[in-house]
This record gives C-alpha cells, sequence and structure tokens, in this order.
C-alpha cells in the first residue's frame, strides 16, 4: 500500500521524524529554512498532507493555489490563526490543531515573564553581563512582589488555567474574564468577570491567553491599559496581534505601566525594537512550548492527527 506522502515544513524532534519516516513518504527540511509563500504553495501541491508551524502561513490566497491532492493541514502548533480556517473548510481540506500538551510549558513562561518583568530581571542581567555592577544599597534593583497581588487572565482556556494554578503557589489572587463562565471545579476559587474592563480594574498582574482571533486582534490598546491599576504589570505568551505595541510602549514609558514581560509579538522573528529598548521588559523570543517534553508531545499528536484522517476517521484535535 502506497504510503501517503507528507510535507514536515519546519525541523522537529528527531523522534518525531522518526516515527513520521516510519509511517508516511515524508518530505523533510533538514536545514530548517523558512520556505517563501511560492515554495510553500509549490511543496504542498505535492503532497497528501501537510505538517506547518505557525511560521507557515495559509491565507485565503494561498490556500485557493493549493490545488486538489492536499488533504489535510496538521498544525504543529495549538494556534490557529496562521491559517485561513474558513477558505481551508471550503477547499474541503482538513485543519487540526495540537491542544492540551503545550499548556504546562507555556504556563511556567508566562510564570518566568511574570517573575522576571516585576523583579526587574532583564536590567540585573545585563547590567552583570557588561560588567557594570559596581554598587550596592537597600535602594539598588528595588523590583515589586507578586506574592498577594491579584493576578488576572484574560482567556481562561487550557493554557490559562493551568497559569493560574502557577499563580496561587505565589499566594495570589485569581480574577479571569473568559467568553463564558467556568464550572466551579475548573475555577477553583478564581473571580469571574462578565467584562474585560471590569476584569482590568483589578488586576494588578494581566496575563493575556486568549487566541488572535478577529474580536481579539489589539484587545490591549490605548483604551484598555489606562483601566489597568498603576503601575500594574502585563504578561502576553499568546499572540502579539493581543496588543497594540504603540500603546503599549507609550504605557510602559510613561510609568502606567511598572513593567511588561513576552513571549510574543507583531513581528516574528525580530520583535519591536521600540519595545527592547526599554529596560522595564523582560523579553523572550517565542518559546513558550520550548521544551523537549512538549515538543515530541506536540509532533506526536500532529501525526496523531494524520493516523486518525488517512485511516478514515475524524481526527481528534479537528479544528476545521
Amino acid at each position: 500500500m502506497t504510503k501517503p506522502k507528507l510535507f514536515i515544513a519546519r525541523k522537529l524532534r528527531a523522534a518525531v521524524e522518526a516515527r513520521a519516516a516510519r509511517d508516511y513518504d515524508v518530505v523533510l527540511n533538514p536545514e530548517d529554512r523558512l520556505f517563501s509563500r511560492d515554495e510553500l504553495v509549490a511543496m504542498c501541491r505535492q503532497v497528501d498532507a501537510v505538517l506547518p508551524c505557525h511560521s507557515e502561513r495559509f491565507s485565503a490566497e494561498v490556500i485557493a493555489e493549493l490545488g486538489p491532492r492536499l488533504k489535510i493541514i496538521a498544525n504543529h502548533s495549538v494556534g490557529t490563526d496562521h491559517v485561513d480556517l474558513a477558505a481551508a473548510a471550503a477547499a474541503g481540506i482538513v485543519v487540526t490543531n495540537t491542544p492540551d500538551v503545550l499548556s504546562d510549558a507555556t504556563a511556567e513562561i508566562a510564570i518566568l515573564c511574570m517573575l522576571g518583568a516585576a523583579r526587574r530581571g532583564a536590567e540585573g542581567d545585563a547590567m552583570i553581563r557588561a560588567g557594570k555592577w559596581d554598587f550596592w544599597s537597600p535602594a539598588f534593583m528595588v523590583g515589586r512582589q507578586v506574592t498577594g497581588k491579584r493576578f488576572g487572565v484574560l482567556g481562561m482556556g487550557r493554557v490559562g488555567q493551568v497559569t493560574a494554578q502557577r499563580a496561587r503557589g505565589f499566594g495570589m489572587e485569581v480574577h479571569y474574564h473568559n467568553r463564558r463562565r467556568l464550572p466551579a471545579h475548573l475555577e477553583e476559587g478564581a473571580v469571574f468577570h462578565d467584562t474585560l474592563e471590569g476584569l482590568l480594574a483589578v488586576s494588578d498582574v494581566l496575563s493575556l491567553h486568549c487566541p488572535a482571533t478577529p474580536e481579539n486582534i489589539g484587545v490591549l490598546n490605548a483604551r484598555t491599559l489606562a483601566l489597568l491599576p498603576d503601575r500594574a504589570i502585563v504578561v502576553n505568551t499568546a499572540r502579539g496581534a493581543l496588543v497594540d505595541e504603540a500603546a503599549l510602549v507609550a504605557a510602559l514609558s510613561s510609568g502606567k505601566l511598572f513593567a511588561a514581560g513576552l513571549d510574543v509579538f507583531q513581528t516574528e522573528p525580530g520583535g519591536n525594537p521600540e519595545i527592547a529598548a526599554l529596560p522595564n521588559v523582560f523579553l523572550l523570543p517565542h518559546i513558550g512550548s520550548a521544551t523537549e517534553e512538549t515538543r515530541d508531545a506536540m509532533g506526536f499528536r500532529a501525526l496523531d492527527n494524520l493516523d486518525a484522517f488517512f485511516a478514515g476517521t475524524s481526527p481528534g484535535d479537528r479544528v476545521a
């Protein structure tokens, strides 16, 4: 029996690629280079399935050029904002993602971003690396303590819930806003706010965990940032498109915000030079799911979805 032909768009963990090579006629990307739009289209026209990451963008225009052979886009990501789901569905292309498996790793990064921002981690690291630590006093490098503060979660999905659990370990009081209120066993005592404005007003730390849907693009902007308590901390490990970066720079520069911890940006790779120039930001290069355990689990989950599809059953993580 002929194996389905699978294009894996980026370099994945060795165990994942080995399993893929066992079960599929696989085309790998050993150089781990980013394919151009036209190269992506050309590759996808030659295969039955593609396993991309969020770096490969399947707009409606791209999907219209893919041709009849490609049957499934099995994403190596939980987010699907890089794929036009409506266009894929209209073209008869199944789309899947990899939920659940990256919640713990991303929650760890959210807490790292919170602590790095609150305790001025980037400033301290840069000072020592530059050989400029030549002074100490009780007034030196004073940050903000998170213990006992109010931890606001925007988007109480899987990652938001795990991050809230981690925040409770610091004695923080969890508040959240979501499309709908969670049942009590998932809330675990968190305070629900039925409006975004209500959540912002009480968030000493605001952590973003919502998807970058059209209604959420730029949800954190000049108006909403102004609603946060003075000297609040903003954490974003979800998607860069959630934040109006010019408004964030203004709030960080004015002192409205004490600091921010960011793992995602509007421009990736690269980030935002205006944000990077500020001393009161803790920055990471979109590594929320970058642990050995999680990257293996994500790859295996994507392959599970492919296996189900080619076995004639509906993939468990189908989103379109």
